[in-house]
Formats: C-alpha cells, structure tokens, sequence
C-alpha cells in the first residue's frame, strides 16, 4: 500500500524529480503536435513567410493566453497534479480532433478564400486561431498549473526553472523523434497517435502521483496573490526582450544555416534540436544558480550582457567558418555521417546563445518570486510576458528581418536588444525589499554618476560586438554546402565582389521574405539563379534544354492553348517559351519570392522573350500581344483557391529535398491542378536525377501517375549522362499525330516556337519527341513498391532529404530505360516517320548504354 505523502515531503524534492520527467514528455507531445499542424496548416493556408508568421504568432499567441487565463480561471483550491493531468487528456483530444478536422476546413477555406491581399490574410488568421487557439491555450496552462505544486521559495522556484528545463528537452526529443522516425516512416496521424499516447500516460502517472501524495490547500498560505514589486515590471520588460531577441535569433539563424546545410526536412530539424538543446540546458543551470545566489536579478542582467558576446559567437561560426569547412560532396554516400557533423556545426553556432536565453526564464522568476505568491500567477506572468518577446520577434524577424533589414542589421538590432535587456537588469532594476546597505550603496552610486558609467559601458560593449556582425558571404547564398568546392573562385569573405579575379562574377544578390538569392556569370557567359544554397536555373544549354523542354513539350501537344500557369519563375525561360505561342493569350507566372521575377528574371531577358522586363512599370503587363501576369504567392495556394481554369499547367519549383517543395509533388497537389485544367489540357513537372535516388524518383513518377495514369517521361540527357526530366500529363488521353504536328510546327506564326526549340538543338517536332522515355504504365514493374507522396505523409521530402547530395542520375535512367518499348498507340502516323522516331530514341539509348 502505498502512504499518502506530505505536502512537505514533496515540496522537499522526494517526488519532484517524477514531475520533471513528466514535463520532458509533455514537451515531447508538444513539439510532436507543432511539427504535425504546422506541415498540415501550411497545406492550407500556404507556405510563405507571411502564412508561416501568422502560424507562429497564434502557436505562441496560444500559450500567452493559457499562461495567463490558468491562475485566473482555475482555482488554487484544486489539486495541480489532476489539473494537470485533465490540461494533457485535452491537448491529446484536440490533437485527434485536429488531425481530422483541419482537411475539413482546408475544403471551407478553399471555398471562401479570395485573391485579395488583406482579406487573404485576415482569413488565414482566422484559420490559423480556430485551428491553433484552443490546444495552445492548454500547452500554456501547464507549467503555471503545475507550479502551483511549489512555493514561491528559492527551492521552489528553482524547480519552476526544472520543470520549464524539462518541457524543452521533452522539446528536443519530439524535433528529432517527429523529424526522422515518425514522419519519414509513417505519416502524420501515426505521428499525432504517439503523441495522444504520451498525452494519456503523463495525465495517468499525474492522477497516480496525485492520489499518493496529499494536497491540503488549507496548510498553504492563503493568499492568493500578492500585489507586484515595485521593480518587477522591470524584470518582466526584461524576459519579454529576452524572448525577442531569442526567437529573432532563430528565425534569422534557422535560414542563414538551413542554406548551408542543404536546406532539407533534416537540416530544420537539426537545427531546432541544437537551439532547444540549448534552451533545456540553460533552463537547467539557471533553475540551479537560482537557489545558490542572492541576487538573480544581477544574474539575469549578466546573462544579457553575456549574449551579446555570445551573438557575436554565433554570427562569427556562421558568417566565417561554417561556409568555408571542407565537404567532399561526391563522397556523401552515408547522409547520417553529415547529419551528425552538421548537428555539431549547429550547436557550435547557436549553443551558447541559447543556454544563455534558457537561463533567463529561472532567473527571472526568481527574480520577482517572494513568499506568499501564487506560483501559478508568478510562473504565469513571467512566461506571458517571454511569450509576448516571442511572438513579437517571430514575427518582426520573419517578415521585415531579411526582406527590410536583411540578416546582418538583423543581427545587430538583437544585440540591441541585449543591451536594452542589461540595462535594465544592471543598471535602472530595483528591488524593493533591498537591504540597508544595498539601498546605501545604489544611493552612493546614483549621486556619483557610476550607474550612468555602467549604461555607458554597456552600451559601448554593445558597439563593439555590432561592428563585429558580418554579412554571410554571398558564396554561401550561391553555393550552400558546397561552397568550399568554389572557394577559389570566390575569393576571401572579406573581397568585394565586384573586385574579386574570378571565373564567378556575382551580378546579383538579394534577401527576400521567403529566401535568398543570387545571380551570377561565368566566364563562359553563362549565367546563374541560385536559390537554397545550388544553381536553380541557368543559360547552359542543359539546363536551357531541359527550361524550354517543360514549356514546348506542352504547348505543341495541347490543342489550340490560349491560357498558361507557370509555378515557380526561376530564370523565366519556361514561361517566356509560351510568348512564342500565337494562340497564347494569357500566362499566369505564380512565384513564392517577389525578388525572382523583379530582379533575377530580367537578367535573362536575352532567352525569356522579356517575360518579366514590364513587370516594375504595370502588373499585368503585355508582352508580344500575351497578357502576363505576376502572382507572389505560394503555388499549392494560388491554385487551390483560384476559380480559373488553364490550357497549360508547367511547375518547375525548387529542388523536392528543399523543406516545403514535397508540397508541390503529392498526390493532392496533382489533383488540384488536374482539377484546374481545362478538358485536354497538359500539365509538366521538373523530375530531378541528379542529387537524387530511385526511391525518390520513383516516389515522384508513381504518385503522378496516380492522377495522370497515363503519365509520360521525356529525358534531359547529354551524351549518356543522365541529368533530369520532364514528366508530362493530360486530362484526358494523349495521342500524337505526326503529321499534324509537323503541320502545326511549321506553319504560319510559329516561326518564333521553331527558333525557341533550335536554339536548344531541336531543328524538328521528331527530336523533341525523340526525348520520349517511357510511360508510367510500362514502368509500373520499375516503380514496384514505390512510396506515394500525400499530404499525410510527405514522403518525398524524407526520402529526397537522403539523397539530397548523391550522384546517381546516370544510373537512375537507365533502370527506366531498360523497360523501354515503343508505344505505338501514343504516336500515330506514316509507317516511315513511326520508324525514323523509334530509331531515333534507340540510338539515344545506344549512346546511353
């Protein structure tokens, strides 16, 4: 049997230690359900940077108001631990019910959402509370509810320090546990499943603890709370500034590393690991120096003081050292080796900073705590008011860090903020219950001018560690992981651009709201579009083949196109191909970062028609009779909430190892724009082999295929080599008359079409289709076994993220040409010209072979 504890039995430590455990678990659950609706809401209401914010500011908007509503709605007389326990039984409820509920209203929102840019957004908000509110005012409720368990002591509130610790590290292993197990094999509701079980087994142990350990509410003290210091809305400015300065650091750390890391599902949750790893430890280190020291306060000014150095540290790894490490990319065959050594890199970066932003939380509890409080309203206030920095600096960094300030200013205004932080603390905090002597000595100290000696150094601290912030050198915008192969092209980080001897001369560089990007030339003349750290686009005649392929495959094997949507704008020469087209009368360009089309398309005017030359004077504008229109959205959401239909549908995004691309590859997606298409018009999709694998490649054609089941492939080869191509669908069958081909090819008005496709190498409509591949039905015994992408399990990104740097593409397309045959109820035509092709594909294949 067991015996019913006492409340000092308790409180002196002999079962809290059982509570910290159960708070690692609750965060566990809790970065689980965070990974889960993000990925799922982002379907909904898009990817940008400003759907992202708005997800992130009611995430965290949530917990604000849960830490805040706990004290006030729920009773001290109640017992914390089955308070507790009833707080995780509803955050487990809400999970099930929003993993259910958020398709719901993805298909109410797709019925309501319009084009117009505040209404959009006031919308997505409004999806984003209904979703987001309820489960987050519960997660915030937790710790204030729990910490009613404890006095407002300095033991006691070093345990508030353990508990918040705790939640982070439980943080930590729901990133990585979601990140590479739950979702790269299985899906989303496995994932939610997990998490409801962890939800029910901590709110089971809590009613266990609770029935064994006895809680007279009548043996504390009755207050229910106490009136404020006089100096504690010092500390709570100070631990809101804190939180701003901290979720600005990962905002604005999360991408400059991301492009150095490959920008991949893996890289983000890596990333996230280190910096909570971070938090948990200071949160830890905190909690304990909380109960050694008599003045936290001073602590807590130190710790700011300290993260000024600290963010110096950070921008120093990131800007000097991390771009220029040594990586034999072609010997990437064991992705976990890198995994680790990018792991390592991370914590480098960002460890001490956040140790330093975690050790603040116990601090500053410690720092208003006094006896008599109401721990759940202490806990309550100092976490609102570090949520409140949160949400302010989630949002602030996201949308005008890089894209107004960009991510050096950006850097330096959070040492600023810092220094604010330490100011505060060291210099204007006081605190009422001061001794005789203290109060003597700040006396002394105020008549002699040393406080304002103190702001003084400070602030001249300050200065040094900002004039000690550099800009990431745009080789790593440009390069990424790969940089260091380029480093004697690039120059030293400290070179000017414009005056580095190079074969590489950079023409372009911009940080938008949704990524960096960059143009350069070689010495060759080619020029470049980088985005997430590779070559997204360019004018080397591969990549100019495989650009133009994915628009002329289309509009010569639509009938009569008149209308076109373009995803993804790159170096526009996919959507100028359609300026060619006589019957084209209007091109919808879709692209999720407005820097592409007004600064990196128009320097490729010379091969895009001038698609985007107008755009900075009138959008729609008129380019060779063709209305062009420029849409800075997300491509998955401007499709499905638009009401138009379209001839032709080409996407050509990033790579599908790019976080957020796998999107724009599920089975969903394809439906959508099947959906938007027009009856027998074509949709194009770039399929990548290089930096990819089978499963991948397989998992793309066969999810595909799953809408278009009579999906084609068309090869980008060179010589044998294979490199990318482009998968094509109709809705509705396909069949290509040669003849009439030809008599499209050559006639009237198509003089612009036949020198687009000559100046790749295509002087006829037989070497374009010369590039034919295969058809998903005759691949079916290839693609056996392969995953189907959806927008439960996001597959793609996981098994793309692996192979993200291989180097397969040769043998990737032979295993698809090895099943070829020609399909003779595809093409029709004289006997003679059905001959010539298929000798033509053949004697592709044999330079293959």
């Amino acid at each position: 049997m067991f015996q019913r504890s006492s409340l000092h039995d308790f409180s002196s430590g002999r079962l809290l230690p059982f509570i910290v455990i159960l708070f690692v678990g609750s965060g566990c659950a809790a970065l689980i359900y965070e990974v889960v609706w993000l990925q799922m809401l982002q379907l909904v209401i898009g990817l940008t940077s400003v759907s992202l914010g708005v997800l992130l500011g009611t995430f965290m908007g949530g917990m604000f108001l849960g830490s805040l509503l706990l004290p006030v709605v729920i009773s001290r007389r109640h017992h914390p631990l089955r308070v507790y326990a009833v707080l995780e039984i509803c955050i487990g409820l809400m999970g099930l019910i929003l993993l259910f509920g958020i398709p719901v209203i993805e298909k109410i929102y797709i019925g309501i959402a319009g084009n117009g840019s505040f209404q959009s957004i006031l919308l997505r908000s409004l999806i984003a509370a209904v979703c987001m509110l309820p489960p987050t005012i519960l997660m915030g409720a937790t710790l204030p509810a729990i910490s009613r368990w404890v006095e407002t002591t300095p033991v006691g509130v070093s345990w508030m320090g353990f508990f918040y610790g705790g939640n982070i590290f439980g943080g930590v292993a729901g990133c990585l546990l979601s990140g590479f197990y739950l979702l790269r094999m299985f899906d989303v509701g496995v994932a939610t499943l997990v998490a409801f079980c962890i939800n029910v087994i901590i709110a089971v142990t809590a009613l266990v603890i609770s029935r064994i350990t006895g809680y007279n509410y009548d043996k504390r003290i009755a207050v229910s709370h106490v009136p404020d210091l006089s100096g504690s809305i010092v500390v709570y400015i100070t631990i809101a500034l804190s939180g701003m300065a901290a979720l600005g650091g990962e905002v604005i750390w999360t991408r400059l590393l991301s492009v150095m890391m490959g920008s991949t599902v893996y890289a983000f949750s890596l990333i996230l690991a280190a910096f909570l790893v971070g938090l948990g430890t200071g949160s830890g280190a905190g909690a304990y120096l909380s109960r050694k020291i008599k003045r936290p306060d001073i602590a807590l000014g130190v710790s700011q003081l300290l993260l000024m150095a600290t963010i110096v540290w950070a921008s120093f790894i990131i800007t000097k050292v991390l771009p220029y490490r040594s990586v034999d990319l072609s010997k990437m065959t064991n992705a976990w080796f890198f995994f680790r050594n990018d792991l390592g890199f991370c914590a480098l970066a960002v460890l001490l900073p956040s140790i330093l932003w975690g050790a603040s939380f116990p601090l500053a509890i410690a720092s208003v705590a006094s006896k008599g409080q109401d721990p759940g309203r202490l806990v309550g206030k100092i976490y609102a008011s570090n949520t409140v920095g949160a949400i302010t600096g989630s949002l602030a960094f996201s949308l005008i860090g890089f894209s107004i300030l960009g991510s050096k200013m950006s850097q330096q205004i959070m040492v600023l903020i810092s220094c604010a932080a330490s100011v505060l603390m060291l210099v204007i905090y006081k605190k009422s219950q001061d001794s005789k002597e203290i109060h003597f000595a700040r006396k002394i100290l105020s008549r002699t001018g040393l406080r304002l000696a103190g702001a003084v150094i400070i602030v001249f601290i300050a200065v040094v560690a900002i004039r000690n912030i550099d800009t990431i050198p745009w080789g790593a915008v440009a390069y990424g992981k790969s940089m260091s192969d380029h480093d004697d092209l690039l120059g030293s980080s400290k070179t000017p651009p414009e005056e580095i001897a190079s074969p590489i001369r950079l023409l372009y560089l911009g940080e938008g709201l949704n990524g960096s990007v960059a143009v350069t030339e070689l010495s060759t003349g080619v020029i470049q579009f980088h985005s997430v750290g590779k070559v997204q686009a360019s004018t080397h005649p591969q990549d100019m083949r495989l650009q133009r392929m994915l628009g002329h495959l289309a509009g010569l094997l639509t009938e009569n196109p008149e209308s076109v949507l373009v995803v993804g704008c790159g170096a526009g020469v996919t959507a100028g191909s359609f300026i060619t087209y006589p019957e084209v009368k209007t091109i919808t360009v879709c692209e999720i970062e407005s820097l592409v089309p007004k600064f990196v398309a128009p320097m490729f005017t010379r091969v895009n028609y001038g698609i985007a030359d107008g755009i900075s004077n009138k959008n729609p504008h008129r380019v060779n009779g063709k209305e062009v229109r420029f849409v800075y959205d997300d491509g998955r959401h401007f499709i499905s909430t638009s009401k138009d239909t379209y001839d032709i549908i080409t996407t050509d995004p990033i790579d599908p190892w790019a976080k957020g691309a796998a999107a724009l590859y599920t089975k969903e997606f394809f439906r959508i724009c099947r959906d938007h298409l027009k009856q027998g018009g074509v949709m194009t999709v770039w399929i990548p082999l290089y930096q990819s694998s089978n499963e991948s490649v397989q998992s793309m054609i066969s999810t595909f295929s799953e809408v278009f089941p009579g999906a084609i492939l068309w090869s980008n080869d060179n010589l044998g080599e294979g490199y990318d191509m482009v998968l094509f669908g109709q809705n509705g069958p396909t069949h290509v008359d040669l003849e009439t081909l030809e008599s499209k090819f050559y006639g009237p008005g198509y003089q612009m079409v036949r020198s687009s496709l000559a100046d790749v190498g295509f002087l006829s409509p037989e070497g374009l289709l010369g590039t034919y591949a295969g058809r998903a039905p005759d691949l079916a015994k290839w693609m056996e076994g392969a995953q189907i992408n959806t927008d439960r399990n996001m597959r793609l990104q996981y098994l793309s993220g692996i192979s993200a740097f291989n180097y397969g593409a040769s043998e990737i397309l032979y295993g698809i040409l090895s099943y070829y045959k020609f399909p003779e109820n595809l093409f029709s035509g004289p006997e003679q010209k059905l001959d010539s092709l298929d000798l033509g594909i053949r004697y592709k294949m044999w330079q293959f072979y």
